[in-house]
């Protein structure tokens, strides 16, 4: 028989079998009416989703492309940047910006910290004027989510623009781009939007809109201007991932059929249930111990053992794909996704291969608890 596979990453994330089925779907011409409706559509959708009245930009690339679209977009060579850095994609966007050439100011904190706006305040005060703050709201490396609102209020009381990385949380936990001031929010398909890998969104708003027609870096694909207006009349500038469109139209209509907050209200019980789990294992949490921790679950490794190990005993032997630590952490910890299409039954079934798989590796662990404690968890959040 072949085995079985289990997808429990912080991305790309299990689809739905309605977008897969999407996918199989006679492909569409990118100049064509159908696909204009569709995309017409899938832009409706994602304005919806980040909570905004200004231009979504779609881009088929990954949600690093979104990254570097904001820094060519916004920068001109030498301007003064801060990055808030806890983790390993606060760093991806130190070292986007210092490649084109920006002076990069950091702001960082040791990995699994959360940024402060406190400290952010005071950092901008030393350093002022800046033109950007680049944030990132839920970094998947520790699983922690930081209190983008709050700082973004520092950043525009500094007079610079908020630019935030939500690739892991656009979905999964409220972002609210309007209300909150944000002036760039990228993310991706892969992760709590239900789609394949592949297609990367930036919203933008006025304020940074009227930003990068003053920058000076050199940009063509990423351009958002050129995809701005393309957009304006439900096109494209360039041939778009047509079949990863149509897909990504079903999985938003399947997040905005049961409504956002449904999906966060199920991210946080997600959460508690993991984090319950592990702990009725014996294991200590890495990520934080709070619901704002509902898109990734962190936990440190028994003393003596890799996480590398574990994963390589999972993935081989049982057909589960968990993530390891990143940088720094690599092997000190392992961590569990729960963003998009999963339920408590995923949850389940992850801790009980990890339980499985650290007693195999001769880890000191309790047996047979953790499954019976996240479902515990999980029922007891749920709405009456």
């Amino acid at each position: 028989m072949p085995q079985k596979r289990y997808l429990f990453t912080p991305g790309p994330t299990p689809v739905p079998p309605q977008v897969l089925t999407a996918l199989g779907e006679p492909v569409l011409h990118h100049r064509g009416p159908d696909f204009r409706t569709v995309f017409e559509r899938v832009l409706a959708r994602l304005r919806e989703v980040h909570r905004t009245s200004s231009d979504v930009l779609l881009f088929t690339c990954s949600g690093t492309g979104a990254f570097e679209s904001a820094i060519v977009n916004l920068c001109s060579p030498g301007d003064r940047v801060l990055a808030v850095s806890a983790g390993h994609f606060g760093e991806r966007w130190i070292a986007m910006a210092r490649a084109y050439g920006c002076a990069v100011e950091e702001l960082r904190y040791t990995w699994g910290e959360t940024p402060s706006p406190d400290d952010l305040a005071r950092k901008l005060e030393e350093i002022e004027p800046v033109a950007l703050v680049l944030i990132v709201h839920s970094e998947t490396s520790t699983g922690d989510v930081a209190d983008v609102q709050a700082l973004a209020r520092i950043v525009k009381r500094a007079g610079a623009l908020a630019v935030v990385d939500a690739v892991s949380s656009l979905g999964a936990v409220p972002l609210e781009m309007d209300e909150w001031e944000l002036d760039v929010v990228v993310s991706g398909s892969q992760k709590a939007l239900m789609a394949p890998p592949g297609l990367a969104t930036v919203a933008v708003s006025p304020a940074a809109l009227e930003h990068s027609a003053r920058a000076s870096l050199p940009r063509y694909y990423l351009d958002w201007e050129r995809t701005r207006k393309a957009q304006a009349k439900f096109d494209s500038p360039f041939t778009p991932a047509v079949s990863l469109v149509v897909a990504l139209d079903v999985a938003l209509g399947l997040l905005l059929e049961d409504g956002l907050e449904c999906a966060f209200e199920r991210h946080i019980r997600l959460g508690r249930a993991c984090r319950a789990g592990l702990k009725a294992m014996g294991l200590e949490l890495f990520s934080p111990d709070e619901d704002r921790s509902a898109v990734v679950t962190a936990a440190r490794m028994p003393e003596g053992f890799e996480a590398t190990q574990l994963t390589r005993v999972l993935r081989d032997r049982h057909g589960i794909t968990i993530a390891s630590g990143q940088g720094e952490l690599k092997d000190q910890i392992f961590r569990i996704g729960h963003i998009g299409w999963f339920d408590e039954f995923d949850i389940a079934t992850a801790l009980s291969a990890v339980e499985l798989a650290l007693g195999e590796l001769g880890a000191p662990v309790e047996r047979g608890l953790a499954a019976t404690r996240a479902l515990e968890v999980y029922t007891e959040g749920a709405p009456v």
